[in-house]
């Protein structure tokens, strides 16, 4: 599996040098929560500070927005520096106009599924997607306990050939339930912002063990 530690957790005092640690720590990906206060009850960062940390690192940058109008700010995240920009497949734009927009501005276009949401609903869109990214939280915060039933959701996706992320949760044990479903990239943000050893907690992750190397 990927490792895309979120920024959500790290010191936001720092979040350049936090960006930094996490590439020395071996992560894979750079996860960045953008919420709006209205989509979700809480309120991170925006465009800029997305390209203020880009010279931190060449790490992808996995954007997820977790905003109303993601078709509005497309383009402020791709000239910020996103690679892959997952949407809300029950947000307020089009979700054909936002993947189109998407992948025109050279990203990665992925949506993301609250954990009420039945995954037959994005069925319907994934030859236009690189990934589908399931929730195993309730979005907004971080810091909540992994939904393990979101796992049916993983195997279906799947089974029907997609690119599979999982957010919310992921800690040493809930990594290998993820790994069995099949997952492809696990966000991470407690448990490796918070880890003595971020290096270790990364490798642990991505063994899908649930075992401290």
């Amino acid at each position: 599996m990927l490792i895309a530690p979120s920024m959500l957790s790290s010191d936001f005092s720092k979040l350049g040098e936090e960006t930094a640690r996490m590439e020395r720590a071996g992560a894979d990906w750079i996860h960045l929560d953008v919420m709006d206060a209205h989509f979700v009850p809480n309120l991170t960062f925006g465009a800029p500070i997305v390209g203020a940390i880009r010279p931190y690192t060449k790490l992808p940058f996995d954007v997820h927005l977790m905003i109303s109008e993601p078709l509005r700010y497309v383009d402020d995240f791709l000239k910020a520096g996103a690679d892959i920009i997952s949407f809300h497949l029950e947000a307020e734009s089009s979700v054909h106009e936002t993947i189109r927009a998407i992948r025109a501005g050279g990203a990665k276009p992925a949506v993301a599924l609250k954990p009420k949401t039945p995954v037959e609903a994005v069925l319907p869109f994934l030859d236009d997607l690189d990934m589908v990214l399931v929730m195993t939280v309730e979005p907004g915060f971080g810091g909540q306990s992994f939904m393990a039933p979101m796992m049916d959701k993983v195997r279906t996706l799947k089974a029907h050939g997609a690119f599979v992320e999982v957010d919310g949760g992921i800690n040493p044990q809930t990594a290998v339930a993820a790994k069995e479903a099949g997952v492809d990239v696990c966000v991470a943000g407690t448990s490796v912002f918070h880890a003595p050893d971020a290096a270790k907690a990364i490798a642990t992750l991505r063994e899908g063990k649930g075992v401290v190397l």
